[in-house]
């Protein structure tokens, strides 16, 4: 399996769409700090928008998707002609809407992301404040077959939408976390997710990591992995992503651990070994640096959970 999959998979992540927009005229919509354990997204497939996120501001344009891993609460601007037109909020089965009386100038998906403590948890952590992937809708654009069909969906609001546009929020994820793999920035001034770095010599060091967790990894042996020098792989990576190599270590280990202890029954022992410790106490210790918790009491809480 290849390593963003991997990820993925192991933070059991889910999505759901909370509200589609189809909205004609200016327009300022309030969204409020998000449920613990949820991280919001907007998807705009059509028009113009302005994202405010404390003191920063993100232009949107149609094919654009925005997630934010820490935001509190964040307004999004509508950018269209004239005043305000009337909308009506419409609640359906599986999808609610809010229409203007005209023809709408954005179409836009807000929604969010449910984690549940551990390798979840974790991995938005590990992302910049601000996701902003610019894909565009046009020839060869892997957002706009899926673009097209949550549209789909969310109009025929049937038996299965639900699960289906789930699904689709998910893809959209990986989308987002892949990047698209040309090497065009996603937005300027913002980091890259470690996940979508399109560099040979970081990719590299990424797949390694994610793929074999248990080898005794330091940033010497990396940088072979690379390529280049050691001094050439810190400033590369940190330049990229915003994140240190051997942080990015430590999260990639802790993000895998968290989902053995979690959806299995091995032993600590035998997870620590299974992230590259050899020493169960040095493995605890690392664990509740970046988790705040202990490898006991996070598999404690998710049994609890899931009762």
């Amino acid at each position: 399996m290849d390593s963003i999959s991997r990820i993925i998979r192991s933070a059991r992540l889910e999505g759901a769409v909370d509200v589609r927009c189809l909205l004609a005229g200016t327009h300022v919509l309030d969204n409020p700090p998000g449920a613990a354990g949820q991280v919001p997204f907007h998807l705009l497939l059509d028009g113009d928008c302005v994202a405010e996120i404390d003191d920063r501001v993100v232009e949107l344009h149609a094919g654009d998707v925005l997630i934010l891993p820490r935001a509190g609460r964040h307004r999004i601007r509508v950018v269209a002609d004239g005043p305000p037109l009337p909308s009506r909020r419409h609640t359906g089965d599986s999808v609610t809407t809010l229409r203007g009386e005209d023809a709408p100038a954005v179409d836009l998906f807000c929604g969010h992301y449910t984690y549940q403590p551990g390798a979840g948890e974790l991995l938005f952590a590990g992302l910049p404040d601000i996701v902003h992937a610019s894909f565009g809708l046009g020839a060869g654009s892997p957002l706009h077959p899926l673009g097209e069909l949550m549209r789909s969906e969310a109009a025929l609001d049937a038996q299965g939408t639900g699960a289906l546009l789930a699904s689709l929020c998910e893809a959209l994820l990986v989308l987002v976390l892949r990047g698209d793999e040309r090497g065009a920035p996603s937005t300027a001034n913002l980091l890259t997710p470690w996940t979508a770095v399109t560099d040979a010599s970081l990719r590299a060091v990424v797949d390694a990591v994610v793929n074999e967790p248990q080898r005794r990894w330091t940033i010497a042996s990396l940088a072979r992995v690379a390529g280049v020098s050691r001094a050439t792989l810190v400033r590369r990576f940190s330049a990229t992503t915003g994140m240190g190599v051997a942080d990015f270590l430590t999260r990639t280990r802790m993000i895998i651990a968290a989902d053995l202890l979690t959806t299995t029954g091995r032993g600590l022992d035998d997870i620590a070994a299974a992230v590259g410790y050899h020493s169960p106490s040095a493995f605890g210790k690392a664990f509740r640096t970046i988790t705040g918790t202990t490898p006991s009491r996070l598999r404690r809480h998710a049994a609890a959970n899931a009762r």
